[in-house]
């Protein structure tokens, strides 16, 4: 495995880490907002 195999992997990992924590974040946040919502 090259470094440059190693960084892209390392950095696609880091992305996808981050946007599960937001998105995570975000269904957390707006849960009761969203069923709420879904009551009416």
């Amino acid at each position: 495995m090259t470094h440059d195999t190693l960084y892209s992997l390392a950095n696609s990992l880091g992305v996808l880490a981050m946007i599960t924590v937001v998105a995570y974040h975000f269904v957390a946040v707006n849960s009761k907002y969203l069923t709420k919502s879904e009551a009416h």
